[in-house]
Protein backbone atom coordinates (compact mmCIF):
# COMPACT_ATOMS: atom_id res chain seq x y z
CA UNK A 1 0.00 0.00 0.00
CA UNK A 2 0.91 3.41 -0.98
CA UNK A 3 1.49 6.33 1.77
CA UNK A 4 -1.81 8.56 1.30
CA UNK A 5 -0.57 12.15 -0.09
CA UNK A 6 -2.81 15.65 -0.35
CA UNK A 7 -6.33 15.47 -1.23
CA UNK A 8 -6.66 11.57 -0.40
CA UNK A 9 -4.93 11.88 3.20
CA UNK A 10 -6.90 14.77 3.81
CA UNK A 11 -10.67 13.12 2.66
CA UNK A 12 -9.20 10.15 4.95
CA UNK A 13 -9.18 12.22 8.04
CA UNK A 14 -12.42 13.55 7.19
CA UNK A 15 -13.81 10.58 8.00
CA UNK A 16 -11.83 9.58 10.58
CA UNK A 17 -12.95 12.59 12.47
CA UNK A 18 -16.14 10.94 13.87
CA UNK A 19 -13.96 8.21 16.06
CA UNK A 20 -10.71 10.27 15.54
CA UNK A 21 -10.83 11.29 19.64
CA UNK A 22 -11.86 7.86 20.86
CA UNK A 23 -8.99 6.20 19.15
CA UNK A 24 -6.19 8.36 20.68
CA UNK A 25 -8.28 8.35 24.04
CA UNK A 26 -7.06 5.11 24.36
CA UNK A 27 -3.42 5.71 24.00
CA UNK A 28 -1.75 5.65 27.01
CA UNK A 29 -0.13 9.08 27.81
CA UNK A 30 -1.39 10.79 24.55
CA UNK A 31 -2.74 14.25 26.13
CA UNK A 32 0.06 14.37 28.53
CA UNK A 33 2.26 13.84 25.85
CA UNK A 34 1.15 16.59 24.18
CA UNK A 35 1.07 18.77 27.13
CA UNK A 36 4.88 17.69 27.80
CA UNK A 37 5.90 18.95 24.56
CA UNK A 38 4.45 22.70 24.67
CA UNK A 39 5.79 23.04 27.99
CA UNK A 40 9.10 22.20 26.41
CA UNK A 41 8.35 25.23 24.44
CA UNK A 42 9.21 26.95 27.72
CA UNK A 43 6.81 29.59 26.45
CA UNK A 44 5.55 32.03 29.99
CA UNK A 45 2.03 30.89 30.17
CA UNK A 46 0.34 33.95 31.27
CA UNK A 47 2.65 36.67 28.82
CA UNK A 48 -0.22 38.69 27.25
CA UNK A 49 -0.08 38.84 23.77
CA UNK A 50 1.36 35.66 22.62
CA UNK A 51 0.76 34.37 19.31
CA UNK A 52 0.82 30.96 18.50
CA UNK A 53 0.54 28.74 15.55
CA UNK A 54 -0.81 25.55 16.18
CA UNK A 55 -0.53 23.88 12.37
CA UNK A 56 -2.18 20.28 11.79
CA UNK A 57 -4.43 20.44 14.80
CA UNK A 58 -7.10 17.78 13.64
CA UNK A 59 -10.00 17.26 16.08
CA UNK A 60 -7.94 19.66 18.50
CA UNK A 61 -5.37 17.51 21.18
CA UNK A 62 -2.76 19.90 20.68
CA UNK A 63 -5.30 23.06 20.64
CA UNK A 64 -6.48 21.72 23.92
CA UNK A 65 -3.15 20.85 25.37
CA UNK A 66 -1.59 24.50 24.01
CA UNK A 67 -4.30 26.67 25.58
CA UNK A 68 -3.84 24.17 28.95
CA UNK A 69 -0.53 25.42 29.20
CA UNK A 70 -0.78 28.99 27.81
CA UNK A 71 -3.66 30.37 28.84
CA UNK A 72 -3.00 33.20 28.14
CA UNK A 73 -2.33 33.04 24.29
CA UNK A 74 -3.77 33.85 21.41
CA UNK A 75 -3.98 30.34 19.26
CA UNK A 76 -4.81 30.09 15.44
CA UNK A 77 -5.20 26.17 14.46
CA UNK A 78 -5.10 25.14 11.13
CA UNK A 79 -5.86 22.33 9.89
CA UNK A 80 -6.17 20.45 5.98
CA UNK A 81 -9.16 18.30 7.15
CA UNK A 82 -12.56 19.86 6.87
CA UNK A 83 -14.30 17.03 9.09
CA UNK A 84 -11.62 17.31 12.13
CA UNK A 85 -11.97 21.19 12.02
CA UNK A 86 -15.42 20.46 12.68
CA UNK A 87 -15.40 18.36 15.52
CA UNK A 88 -12.26 20.83 16.77
CA UNK A 89 -14.63 23.55 16.68
CA UNK A 90 -17.68 21.71 17.84
CA UNK A 91 -15.49 21.49 21.59
CA UNK A 92 -15.59 24.49 23.94
CA UNK A 93 -13.29 27.07 23.57
CA UNK A 94 -12.13 30.03 25.65
CA UNK A 95 -11.55 33.46 24.10
CA UNK A 96 -8.44 33.85 21.83
CA UNK A 97 -8.69 30.42 20.03
CA UNK A 98 -9.21 30.64 16.39
CA UNK A 99 -9.47 27.62 13.75
CA UNK A 100 -8.53 28.21 9.92
CA UNK A 101 -9.77 25.71 7.49
CA UNK A 102 -5.87 25.74 4.90
CA UNK A 103 -3.32 23.25 4.28
CA UNK A 104 0.14 23.84 5.84
CA UNK A 105 1.77 23.79 2.39
CA UNK A 106 -0.79 26.44 1.77
CA UNK A 107 0.74 28.95 4.07
CA UNK A 108 0.94 31.88 5.22
CA UNK A 109 -2.85 32.79 3.75
CA UNK A 110 -5.71 34.85 5.17
CA UNK A 111 -6.51 34.54 8.62
CA UNK A 112 -2.59 32.69 9.15
CA UNK A 113 0.10 35.86 9.16
CA UNK A 114 2.93 36.15 10.96
CA UNK A 115 4.71 36.60 13.22
CA UNK A 116 4.23 33.85 15.72
CA UNK A 117 5.71 33.83 19.24
CA UNK A 118 5.74 30.14 18.32
CA UNK A 119 4.66 27.04 16.22
CA UNK A 120 3.66 23.98 17.55
CA UNK A 121 3.20 21.29 15.05
CA UNK A 122 1.67 17.37 16.46
CA UNK A 123 1.72 14.25 14.19
CA UNK A 124 1.89 16.49 10.93
CA UNK A 125 5.70 16.43 9.37
CA UNK A 126 5.45 12.99 8.56
CA UNK A 127 2.07 12.73 6.45
CA UNK A 128 3.52 16.25 4.40
CA UNK A 129 4.97 15.45 1.08
CA UNK A 130 7.57 18.23 1.39
CA UNK A 131 7.81 18.69 4.67
CA UNK A 132 10.93 21.07 4.07
CA UNK A 133 8.85 23.54 2.35
CA UNK A 134 6.71 23.56 5.29
CA UNK A 135 9.74 24.27 7.62
CA UNK A 136 10.99 27.13 5.53
CA UNK A 137 7.32 28.59 5.90
CA UNK A 138 7.55 28.11 9.31
CA UNK A 139 10.59 29.94 9.87
CA UNK A 140 9.12 33.10 8.18
CA UNK A 141 6.21 32.97 10.35
CA UNK A 142 8.34 32.83 12.89
CA UNK A 143 8.86 36.35 14.60
CA UNK A 144 12.83 36.85 15.12
CA UNK A 145 13.33 34.83 18.58
CA UNK A 146 10.53 32.73 18.57
CA UNK A 147 10.31 29.02 18.81
CA UNK A 148 8.88 26.05 17.16
CA UNK A 149 8.19 22.70 19.04
CA UNK A 150 7.10 19.50 17.20
CA UNK A 151 5.30 16.44 18.98
CA UNK A 152 5.81 13.64 15.97
CA UNK A 153 6.69 9.92 15.74
CA UNK A 154 9.95 9.59 15.05
CA UNK A 155 12.00 6.65 15.52
CA UNK A 156 15.29 6.51 17.41
CA UNK A 157 16.35 3.88 14.81
CA UNK A 158 16.82 0.56 17.11
CA UNK A 159 15.32 -2.23 15.76
CA UNK A 160 13.17 -3.04 19.00
CA UNK A 161 11.49 0.62 19.13
CA UNK A 162 10.04 0.04 15.00
CA UNK A 163 9.25 -3.83 16.06
CA UNK A 164 6.84 -2.22 19.21
CA UNK A 165 5.57 0.55 16.76
CA UNK A 166 4.78 -1.94 14.42
CA UNK A 167 3.71 -4.87 17.10
CA UNK A 168 0.92 -1.93 18.52
CA UNK A 169 -0.07 -1.00 15.65
CA UNK A 170 -0.37 -4.42 14.19
CA UNK A 171 -1.64 -5.73 16.84
CA UNK A 172 -4.35 -3.20 18.79
CA UNK A 173 -4.76 0.29 16.38
CA UNK A 174 -5.55 -1.39 12.88
CA UNK A 175 -8.26 -3.62 13.89
CA UNK A 176 -10.01 -1.28 15.78
CA UNK A 177 -9.39 1.10 12.89
CA UNK A 178 -10.79 -1.63 10.41
CA UNK A 179 -14.01 -2.26 12.51
CA UNK A 180 -14.94 1.46 12.10
CA UNK A 181 -14.18 1.68 8.57
CA UNK A 182 -11.04 3.76 8.79
CA UNK A 183 -8.28 0.90 7.87
CA UNK A 184 -6.65 2.51 5.27
CA UNK A 185 -6.17 5.63 7.00
CA UNK A 186 -4.25 4.02 9.82
CA UNK A 187 -2.25 1.67 7.75
CA UNK A 188 -1.35 4.87 6.26
CA UNK A 189 0.14 6.10 9.61
CA UNK A 190 1.80 3.39 10.60
CA UNK A 191 3.65 3.24 7.56
CA UNK A 192 4.28 6.80 7.81
CA UNK A 193 6.37 6.43 10.52
CA UNK A 194 8.45 3.58 9.89
CA UNK A 195 9.38 5.52 6.61
CA UNK A 196 9.99 8.73 8.22
CA UNK A 197 13.14 10.28 9.12
CA UNK A 198 14.46 8.93 11.92
CA UNK A 199 15.00 11.35 15.45
CA UNK A 200 18.55 12.13 14.33
CA UNK A 201 17.83 12.45 10.55
CA UNK A 202 14.52 15.11 11.20
CA UNK A 203 16.63 17.32 13.95
CA UNK A 204 19.04 17.85 10.65
CA UNK A 205 16.40 18.78 8.73
CA UNK A 206 14.75 21.40 11.44
CA UNK A 207 18.43 22.83 11.16
CA UNK A 208 18.51 22.77 7.38
CA UNK A 209 15.62 24.92 7.56
CA UNK A 210 17.27 27.65 9.06
CA UNK A 211 16.23 27.00 12.72
CA UNK A 212 18.95 27.05 15.35
CA UNK A 213 19.36 25.18 18.83
CA UNK A 214 17.61 22.16 17.73
CA UNK A 215 17.01 19.39 20.44
CA UNK A 216 15.46 16.02 20.33
CA UNK A 217 13.61 15.11 23.29
CA UNK A 218 12.13 11.66 23.96
CA UNK A 219 8.74 11.38 25.49
CA UNK A 220 8.05 8.54 28.26
CA UNK A 221 6.15 5.19 28.44
CA UNK A 222 5.58 2.78 25.29
CA UNK A 223 6.67 5.70 23.42
CA UNK A 224 10.44 6.17 23.79
CA UNK A 225 12.05 5.78 21.59
CA UNK A 226 9.05 6.37 18.95
CA UNK A 227 8.05 9.53 19.70
CA UNK A 228 9.98 12.85 20.21
CA UNK A 229 9.35 16.70 21.29
CA UNK A 230 11.72 18.50 19.09
CA UNK A 231 12.32 22.55 20.06
CA UNK A 232 14.08 24.91 18.39
CA UNK A 233 14.09 28.63 17.31
CA UNK A 234 14.75 31.53 15.10
CA UNK A 235 17.66 33.55 15.25
CA UNK A 236 17.03 36.50 16.90
CA UNK A 237 16.86 40.56 15.23
CA UNK A 238 20.56 41.04 15.52
CA UNK A 239 22.21 37.35 15.33
CA UNK A 240 20.36 37.79 11.35
CA UNK A 241 21.07 40.88 10.45
CA UNK A 242 24.82 39.52 11.13
CA UNK A 243 25.34 42.53 14.01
Amino acid sequence: MDLLRDEDLAAAFDHAARSYDTLVAANPGYHAHLRRSVRRLGLPGFQEGLRVLDLGCGTGASTAALRSVLPGADITAVDASAGMLERATAKPWSAGVTFVHAPAEGLPQAGVTGPFDAVFAAYLFRNLSDPDAVLGRVRTLLAPGGRLGVHEYTLSGRRTDRAVWTLVCRGIVQPVATVLGDGGLYRHLWRSVVEFDTAERFAERIRAAGLHQVRALPLPGWQTGIAHTFVACRADAATETGR
